[in-house]
């Protein structure tokens, strides 16, 4: 099904049957994706008694519990609530869900003992583009990155002012295919977290960081329309399921 888009003041086509979900599932397992020291994600029946909500052990119905951490156990959406004292809900403060984006592929560099996103990688990919949303790709891109256990791993990371640049640029929601956008452990400094919310100034409480992604080989880097659906959880972050639809003309 082909729909007109009207952005802003120019229109493109998307096929709407034709999404492409970025988004890692959550399963209880132990190869389900994992980040900051927690055990997997957990997904059993509830047990009342003689009772357990579960269809194969003679209930009516399956009726699961599940327990997992939205920054630890696969992709999820954040906003500044994640580091104010104060509490913001990502479900208060995203408010739209499309915005036309841009998917981009980087190789990270070396720095010092480090790899990382600078911001001239980001700039020489996204040049004199215009877009609300940018998707980091980084490489090589393996369906290992589905089930990897990120934890003392020392992930790649973006440099701070990378960060800025695409603030800067007017990009109001990161996505990215790693478990944060700064270094694992960094002593609590958050450099690019507080430059993309604009934490000492103007807090930017409408844009949102999507962690955790997974961008499959077949979509290439180019411009999509970004449909951002997130669980309506009144917390810092929620699990989310990004869905990418290629622009047509």
């Amino acid at each position: 099904m082909i729909a007109t888009i009207q952005h802003n003041s120019s229109h493109f086509n998307v096929d709407l049957s034709k999404p492409l979900d970025i988004s890692i599932p959550l399963k209880a397992s132990k190869t389900n994706v994992n980040a900051w020291y927690l055990g997997p994600p957990n997904i059993e029946p509830v047990k009342n008694e003689d009772w357990i909500g579960s269809v194969k052990q003679g209930a009516a119905v399956n009726f699961n519990t599940i327990q997992f951490n939205p920054h630890s156990h696969g992709t999820h959406t954040e906003c500044v609530g994640h580091i104010t004292e104060e509490f913001h809900s990502i479900n208060k403060n995203l408010k739209q869900f499309f915005f036309k984006a841009e998917v981009i592929s980087v190789a990270p560099e070396k720095y010092l003992k480090d790899t990382i996103i600078s911001k001239h990688q980001i700039e020489f990919a996204l040049q004199n583009k215009t877009c609300e949303a940018v998707i980091i790709r980084t490489l090589p891109n393996t369906k290992e990155k589905k089930s990897r256990q990120y934890s003392n791993t020392n992930w790649t990371y973006l440099m701070e002012d990378a960060m800025t640049y695409l603030v800067e640029k007017g990009i109001q929601h990161v996505l990215i295919d790693l478990p944060s956008v700064d270094r694992e452990k960094d002593g609590g400094q958050l450099k690019s977290h507080k430059a993309f919310w604009n934490f000492n100034g103007n807090i930017r409480k409408n844009c949102t960081i999507t962690e955790l992604v997974y961008v499959p080989n077949k979509v290439k880097d180019g411009a999509y329309l970004l449909n951002l659906q997130i669980a309506p959880f009144e917390n810092d972050a929620t699990p989310s399921k990004p869905v990418l639809f290629e622009i047509i003309s």
